[in-house]
């Protein structure tokens, strides 16, 4: 094709612009929830498009879009799809941005296309050019969504493993929920972080909230361990209930050399001793002036 003779499709987007853009806004706002997306929005998001897409198709090049001079269409799709993803589009909703473009694009085609052969064949190209950008605008959405809830799951893991100080140089890590290598990893890092910042002697981990425990997790367990005393920590594990007392004897797990208690108080018991610490009991003071 001459490049300086303009193609029926750069005919259309040049002459048609106007036109395309009200009946495509039009469809996009009928395929949507209302209220959802501004119509304004919407209206600079397809006139923004509209400019990036002449120059891409001036060339013979309709439906390469990884390539350069698709550049610029590439970038709009991406901020349109993470827009759209935090606004709670659904994906249809997303991919329907550029394919309610199809029916306007090839009505007008029709008027602007030469011979019967061209406008079969245009049309045929420009099709599948809607076809590859929408793909496209699907994949880059499904993508935000999964680094979104690939981030909320971190958040998540981090909260749900809060490292307290108990006392001076005492540590404790309650445990909720089922242990994973993803979450072993967070655990790690959280206590480590906090041995480091605090100079703490005694990390406390309770197993009080984990509902079962295998030999997976026993190895996580070990390895959350083994991580705190490199860095000076000793640990000790509580909450072990009758029933993961027999599943880890049964699995032949060795906790041998880690101290382990019943509860969260026999181990917050068993730090204040091992720092050479102890509670007792102090009287009460009177409540009258003159009681004794």
């Amino acid at each position: 094709m001459n490049t300086m003779t303009p193609s029926p499709l750069t005919k259309v987007l040049q002459k048609y612009e106007s036109e395309l853009l009200t009946e495509w806004i039009g469809a996009q706002v009928a395929g949507s929830s209302r209220g959802r997306i501004p119509e304004s929005e919407v209206r600079e998001q397809s006139r923004q498009f509209l400019a990036a897409l002449r120059p891409a198709v001036a060339g013979d090049n309709l439906t390469g879009i990884g390539a350069q001079e698709w550049a610029a269409v590439r970038d709009i799709l991406k901020d349109l799809s993470r827009s759209r993803a935090a606004q709670g589009a659904t994906p249809s909703e997303t991919a329907n941005f550029v394919f309610a473009l199809r029916d306007p694009l090839l009505v007008r085609l029709e008027q602007e296309a030469g011979t019967h052969a061209d406008q079969a064949s245009m049309r045929r190209s420009v099709s599948k050019m809607v076809d590859h950008l929408g793909l496209f605008t699907f994949e880059m959405f499904q993508k935000t969504r999964e680094d979104l809830i690939a981030r909320q799951q971190q958040e998540m893991l981090e909260l749900s493993t809060p490292v307290v100080k108990l006392y001076d140089q005492i540590l404790a890590l309650p445990l909720i929920g089922t242990l994973d290598s993803a979450r072993t990893q967070v655990v790690m890092e959280n206590l480590l972080q906090r041995i480091v910042e605090t100079g703490a002697e005694i990390a406390i981990i309770d197993i009080t909230g984990v509902p079962t425990v295998d030999t997976l997790v026993a190895q996580h367990l070990l390895k959350a361990v083994a991580a705190a005393r490199l860095m000076g920590a000793d640990c000790i594990i509580s909450g072990i209930r009758p029933q993961i007392a027999q599943t880890i004897v049964h699995l032949g797990v060795e906790l041998s050399d880690v101290a382990t208690k019943a509860t969260m108080a026999g181990a917050f018991a068993l730090a204040l001793q091992r720092l050479g610490l102890c509670v007792r009991r102090i009287p009460k003071a009177p409540t009258n002036p003159g009681e004794k």
